[in-house]
C-alpha cells in the first residue's frame, strides 16, 4: 500500500501518514504535510462577540514525545504537484504512487468470478 500527503494535509491528514508508516503498512508519497495537530476548544464567547480558542490535546509517539507539530511529515517519495500539471488534467503524486504500487505487484490478483444470482422466490 502507500499513502498519498501534501502540504494541505493537516490534523488528521498528519496524523494519518505518520500512523500508516508506524504500522508499516507502506511507503508516503507527495509533500511534507501541514504540521497542525494540536486540538483546540472554544472556551467561550467574548463581551465583543469574538472567541477564545485553547490549544488542548496533541500527538505523542511510543516515546512520549510530541510529534507533528509544527513540522508535519515526510514523505518517503518527494512528488511535487505543479501548477503546470494540475492545470493539464494530471495528478503526478497520484500517478508516482499508482507507477511504485504497480512495481511491487509479482503475481496479479485474479478476481473470482461473480456467483449466479441468487433465487428469491418461493419454490412451490
Amino acid at each position: 500500500m502507500i499513502a498519498i500527503l501534501n502540504e494541505n494535509s493537516a490534523s488528521d491528514g498528519d496524523i494519518f501518514p505518520y500512523m500508516f508508516r508506524e504500522a508499516g503498512l507502506g511507503q508516503l508519497v507527495g509533500k511534507r504535510s501541514w504540521g497542525g495537530v494540536v486540538g483546540i476548544s472554544n472556551r467561550g464567547t467574548l463581551i465583543d462577540g469574538g472567541v477564545t480558542n485553547v490549544p488542548q490535546s496533541a500527538l505523542a509517539n511510543a516515546r512520549g514525545e510530541y510529534i507533528i507539530e509544527g513540522y508535519g511529515v515526510d514523505p518517503d517519495i518527494e512528488v511535487e504537484n505543479d501548477p503546470k500539471s494540475i492545470i493539464a488534467g494530471r495528478d503526478p503524486q497520484l500517478e508516482r504512487a499508482i507507477a511504485e504500487v504497480l512495481k511491487k505487484i509479482v503475481t496479479p490478483v485474479r478476481l473470482p468470478k461473480k456467483p449466479a444470482d441468487p433465487v428469491k422466490v418461493p419454490k412451490n
